[in-house]
């Protein structure tokens, strides 16, 4: 059992942890499953309206560690463009988090065979609080600062995404504005850093019944770190996923998902902690929950396994 002074000590430390990692914004395992929120050049192309829900809790058993909520609703419009929201509230100790993006993209087809690049747009606001009497902070001077109630700040964001029936490859910004941010390290307000995102994938049919999905996700803060995901996804007679996840120097993660209809799909990931924090957290959670209306003029053959 941790004695209460390990578990202090990992509580004033973990916002180091955090931030070594690039985690200004909201970090994602099911990346593959909340592509909008990642790339804004996504939206609408599932060809359906989809709606998604995420809850990720980071670090169980942590004080004041990140927790993640995650809504989004987007749609085709046409045959050319797509429309989306997306909510996003983020927690990481005293501070909160909450944005709300509108997102655009518009599709390009390239050939004959339907390949299509898509350029998104995403604008919106950040509502950000910070309450410094929540926590213990290294120094204690820190909680006499001022607290900010909802301070709203702009966000701007772009995303190319290519794809076709069989693999995709993205690049994108959430917000290229540098407003602010909780800073857990100086334990103050900083400004926030440009963020880069690639993304891709691609899909074999191994046998009629098998897909497989080896896929990555790249996040570089500019002038800062780079954070690299690596995944394997299995899916089984189009209805069990099973899946992996490396992390680069942080966690390793095991992901389950069902496609309970060709409406429903939802899923579970677990990771697990290979940096110094594992001895003192139980894992990290996420959950999603997708729900696609599919029009009798739109008549889905198969789940799209991106």
């Amino acid at each position: 059992m941790v004695s209460p002074n390990i578990r202090f000590l990992v509580l004033l430390f973990l916002p180091m942890f955090y931030v070594s990692f690039g985690q200004q914004e909201p970090q994602y395992t099911h990346y593959n499953f909340n592509t909008m929120t990642v790339n804004a050049g996504y939206t609408g192309s599932r060809g359906h309206l989809t709606i998604l829900s995420l809850y990720r809790s980071q670090w169980a058993g942590i004080e004041g560690a990140p927790s993640t909520i995650t809504f989004g609703i987007e749609s085709p419009i046409g045959l050319f463009d797509g429309l989306g929201l997306s909510i996003i509230h983020d927690e990481l100790g005293p501070s909160q988090e909450t944005y709300m993006d509108g997102n655009y993209a518009h599709n390009l087809i390239l050939n004959r065979n339907g390949d299509r690049l898509s350029l998104g747009l995403k604008a919106g606001i950040k509502f950000m609080s910070l309450d410094w009497s929540k926590g213990r902070y290294r120094e204690p001077e820190a909680a006499f600062n001022e607290n900010i109630n909802s301070r709203v700040l702009p966000t701007i964001g772009a995303g190319l995404f290519y794809y076709t029936n069989r693999y995709y490859f993205g690049v994108s910004t959430p917000n290229i504005l540098t407003g602010k941010h909780y800073d857990a390290i100086a334990e103050s307000e900083a400004s926030d850093l440009v963020h880069l995102y690639l993304i891709g994938g691609y899909v074999f049919d191994l046998t009629p019944d098998l897909k497989f999905k080896p896929s990555f996700f790249v996040k570089n803060v500019v002038g800062g770190t780079v954070s690299i995901d690596a995944s394997i996804n299995f899916l089984t007679y189009e209805t069990l996923n099973l899946g992996v996840n490396y992390r680069l120097e942080d966690s390793l993660s095991a992901l389950i998902g069902f496609q309970i209809n060709t409406k429903i799909n939802m899923g579970y990931a677990y990771d697990y902690s290979i940096n110094q924090l594992n001895n003192y957290n139980s894992g990290t959670h996420e959950i999603f929950f997708r729900y696609q209306l599919i029009s009798k003029d739109k008549k889905l053959k198969s789940p799209r396994f991106f």
